[in-house]
């Protein structure tokens, strides 16, 4: 049976072999169908991976922010008219966490398509497992709002949640805006609240670091930078 892979891609430039099983790696080594966000950087990952197909002779299509819907369902034809398994990868980490992905699996589920998620990498998890919170109840909301009234306002309903609801928080930003929501945080969240700044998961640069905002307040010196970070607040 043709099935919808979604395939983990890598967070940094390492060797695959320590984010993704190799027994991952033997089922896509294979594929002739791919649905990909960024052609250069899907080639580049399958390359790293040891693919060896001819591009020119493999199927890629391109999801993202801007691909309209009424594009997705012929996406899915390979495996509908062809019986060829279609593997869906994500730009960076998890597919459809985050990701465009998710549009396109929720045609396949409408068609009774088999979808199969394998597991890699998520800079989403991986942070929360290393912050020190609530990993019972925990909440990612994706990215915060642009314009200062909006995003304070829902910096305070989140902060709200995490102390009444004992639920941990998290979201993204644009890595050239990491520092000025850093300095967001620090300006407009309570004391106490704890905040993680967890950035460049899984590579030999990264840092992942916990402290309460009375604490981070105390480090002028600490820079973000524009590096992929994943935010996370919380209150014991």
């Amino acid at each position: 049976m043709a099935s919808l892979y979604l395939f983990p891609t890598l967070l940094a430039d390492v060797d695959w072999k320590e984010s993704i099983p190799e027994s991952n790696v033997a089922k896509i080594i294979n594929a002739e169908c791919f649905i990909v966000e960024e052609l250069r950087t899907a080639r580049r990952f399958l390359r790293k991976i040891g693919y060896k197909k001819d591009y020119d002779k493999v199927s890629f299509s391109v999801l993202n922010e801007h691909t309209k819907d009424e594009e997705l369902s012929s996406m899915l034809q390979p495996i509908e008219k062809e019986d060829k398994d279609i593997f869906l990868l994500s730009e960076a980490g998890l597919p459809c966490v985050a990701d465009p992905g998710a549009r396109v699996v929720a045609i396949a589920q409408k068609k009774n398509i088999r979808v199969v998620p394998f597991v890699g990498p998520s800079s989403i998890y991986m942070s929360l497992m290393a912050s020190g919170f609530n990993g019972q109840n925990f909440a990612f909301v994706g990215y915060l709002p642009i314009k200062d009234n909006e995003k304070h306002k829902r910096l305070h309903q989140l902060e709200e949640r995490a102390y009444k609801e004992n639920q941990t928080q998290i979201f993204i930003e644009a890595p050239y805006r990491n520092d000025k929501l850093f300095e967001c945080l620090k300006k407009n969240l309570r004391n106490d609240t704890l905040l993680c700044v967890a950035s460049d998961i899984s590579s030999q640069t990264q840092s992942i670091l916990t402290k309460s905002i009375a604490e981070w307040k105390q480090k002028q010196d600490f820079v973000i930078g524009k590096r992929n970070t994943i935010f996370l607040i919380y209150h014991n």
